[in-house]
Parts: C-alpha cells; sequence; structure tokens
C-alpha cells in the first residue's frame, strides 16, 4: 500500500500540527484507510470522542480517495450517519473510496468502523477538482 500524500499543518493528516490527529492514510489501488485511537484531547462528552472528529475522519479519507488518483479536489458536501458512538481510547478503522466521477465532481463513500468490525459511522461526499489556481494554494505553507 503507498501513503497518500498529505499537506503538513492539516488538523487530521499534518504531521507538524500538534494539535490534529496526525493520521496516516494508505491506497491499496481501490481505497483509501487509515487507522486511529480516539484520544481523550477530542472528548465530546465523558468517555466519547466528539462526533467532529469521526466526521472529519471521514472527510478526509473521502478526500484523500480522490487525491490517490491524483486529483486535488474539496469538500463540496458531505452527509454523515452516526451508528454507535466513539469510546476514548477505542480503535477506529476508516476506509474511503470513490462511486463515481461525473466532470470535475467525485462521489464518495466512507466508513468507520471499530476493532471488532463493529460499524461506528458512514458517510457519503461529493468533492469537486481544484482549478489549477486554487489546486496551487492547497499545498503552500501557511504563514
Amino acid at each position: 500500500m503507498e501513503e497518500v500524500i498529505k499537506y503538513a499543518g492539516c488538523f487530521v493528516c499534518g504531521d507538524c500540527n500538534p494539535n490534529g490527529l496526525n493520521a496516516r492514510f494508505f491506497f491499496d489501488g481501490t481505497e483509501v484507510t487509515t487507522e486511529i485511537v480516539a484520544d481523550k484531547r477530542f472528548e465530546g462528552y465523558s468517555g466519547i470522542c466528539h462526533g467532529g472528529i469521526t466526521a472529519a475522519l471521514l472527510d478526509e479519507v473521502m478526500v484523500k480517495a480522490v487525491l490517490a488518483t491524483g486529483i486535488f479536489s474539496t469538500t463540496a458536501e458531505m452527509t454523515v450517519r452516526y451508528h454507535r458512538p466513539v469510546r476514548v481510547g477505542e480503535r477506529v478503522i476508516c476506509r474511503g473510496r470513490i462511486t463515481q466521477h461525473k466532470g470535475r465532481a467525485y462521489f464518495t463513500e466512507a466508513s468507520a468502523v471499530n476493532g471488532e468490525g463493529q460499524a461506528l459511522a458512514s458517510a457519503t461526499g461529493k468533492y469537486i477538482e481544484a482549478r489549477d489556481e486554487f489546486r496551487d494554494q492547497l499545498m503552500k505553507p501557511s504563514d
């Protein structure tokens, strides 16, 4: 499996963001996967990871599915369905893939399961290919 490129400052995948998840994403030719352990820093309720963190992981695994094909894109829309709470300390495995491509639009789906394979959340998304001038800005280091 090949690691998908990342922006170093990204909250989800950046390895230079001390406040982020520092998740690594890998592409097997069909789908992108990542695995993290839900950290207490991202607690929403007692012992439960904030749903926004789960959504961020699902968004990232879907955009990385597009990026793994060499296309820079940004999120146009996303729908998340939560199946069960993500517990602090729980292993979370996310998978994402492209389901359809029309013009500059890429349609995706993703899932998050725990270490026992129980569904935690699922999502669908629409990502729009970045135009050249915007694409160049996406990976530019921030000030």
